[in-house]
């Protein structure tokens, strides 16, 4: 934070395999993979940490990290003057030749980095939802608490609590009397029983009691060391664990469509709703709030341009594109053709994806530089794409890094 304010260090978590998002994780961390066009991931924890004036700021990678890597050190550079930082720090193994155990072994194991920068308050955040929020508001809150943690958390449907961490409210609306650990029959809220509180991987600690917890935890030779899964409970059992409910977080140029807005991208599905969720006249995640920016890395490209009668509509169309063909309900990463004749329609693709003359592609989401040949399809015939490629649930059609198409 800003002088003569609270000293709080932000710790990402970003060294998560992401399984359940092949092909796209599979030459990368999921943090690291594209979102919006031009982001990464990663840019929307850190966008919202720095733009709350949280300035040290350690992401904690390990798997598949080198473009996470490389993203953070040329894009997030923050001034020396001033000490402030953003920086990439992988497993370095300082309890014995042993990858991470879970999140919480991650942060046991980088306790130097806290012992370094002696914070009063720890921001323990993850990396790989989509996301606006202020977290000095969430820090007001723990520090009138006097709470060891406090967890955000976000109202989802009681049907959906087996994907998340569920928080049980006391009858003060702020102390957490539960935690469960993705459970299939949690009780419902009681104001409304339909829906329940699912943690957003969102933690402020005070330093003291986080230490203390991650010491305990790795001592129970019974604990998975993960931090819902094991701290939360842990805090939880202590009362030492409050609640912070992420709908009455307010951040500046926000429109009453996407206050509240958060989805984890964790599954082909989910990631691709979300891009839908960015083209509509009426997004319900706006891109554009300048007041509260998204910041990543700017290429230095050429604008969009449109030849040969092609055109784009209820799409994103990022720097260096060339569109000769027809666009729809899509967004397009830098340095994306589509030839003359083709179609797009309902598609993320991401930088440099060609898409060849009269070549169709309908509810795909295609990685970096895969080329569509002239004529082909994909999301035209159901039982040909479950044949050669990736096919979600839902039916989004993924195709990796570099994967050919026939």
């Amino acid at each position: 934070m800003r002088r003569g304010g609270p000293s709080v260090l932000g710790i990402v978590l970003a060294g998560g395999e992401g399984k359940r998002l092949m092909p796209l994780t599979a030459d990368r961390a999921k943090p690291a993979v594209t979102f919006g066009g031009t982001y990464r991931l990663v840019d929307f924890v850190l966008s919202n940490l720095v733009n709350a004036d949280v300035l040290r700021i350690c992401v904690l990678t390990q798997y598949k990290s080198h473009s996470l890597d490389r993203h953070i050190t040329t894009t997030w550079r923050m001034s020396n003057l001033l000490g402030n930082y953003v920086t990439p720090v992988p497993a370095q193994q300082r309890l014995g030749p042993r990858w991470y155990l879970g999140s919480a072994d991650a942060i046991l194991q980088s306790l130097n980095l806290i012992y370094d920068e002696r914070p009063e308050y720890v921001a323990v955040f993850g990396a790989d939802h989509v996301y606006r929020m202020d977290p000095r508001q969430m820090l007001a809150q723990h520090i009138e608490s006097g709470a060891g943690v406090t967890v955000a958390g976000i109202r989802v449907p009681r049907t959906e609590s087996s994907s998340f961490g569920v928080i049980t409210p006391g009858s003060d609306g702020q102390t957490v009397e539960r935690f469960l650990e993705k459970p299939t029959d949690p009780p419902g809220l009681p104001d409304d029983p339909g829906m329940v509180f699912a943690s957003m991987g969102n933690y402020i600690f005070t330093t003291k009691a986080l230490i203390e917890a991650l010491r305990r935890d790795a001592e129970d030779v019974t604990s998975v060391h993960d931090m819902g899964g094991s701290i939360l409970p842990q805090l939880t059992d202590r009362g030492e664990a409050a609640l912070y409910d992420f709908s009455a977080n307010h951040v500046p140029g926000e429109t009453t469509r996407d206050q509240g807005y958060w989805r984890d991208v964790g599954t082909l599905d989910a990631y691709y709703e979300a891009h839908m969720d960015l083209i509509a006249e009426r997004p319900a995640f706006n891109l554009y709030n300048r007041s509260w920016p998204i910041y990543t890395h700017s290429y230095q490209l050429s604008p969009a341009r449109f030849n040969a009668g092609g055109i784009a509509s209820e799409s994103i169309i990022s720097a260096g594109c060339l569109v000769r063909g027809q666009v729809t309900r899509s967004v397009l990463s830098p340095g994306v053709v589509v030839d003359p004749g083709a179609v797009v329609q309902g598609s993320v693709l991401h930088d440099n994806v060609h898409i060849g003359r009269g070549a169709v592609v309908r509810g795909a989401v295609l990685d970096k530089n895969v080329e569509v040949p002239p004529g082909a399809t994909i999301g035209v015939n159901p039982e040909r794409d479950a044949e050669l490629y990736t096919v979600s649930q839902g039916g989004v059609i993924a195709l990796g890094k570099d994967q050919l198409v026939t």
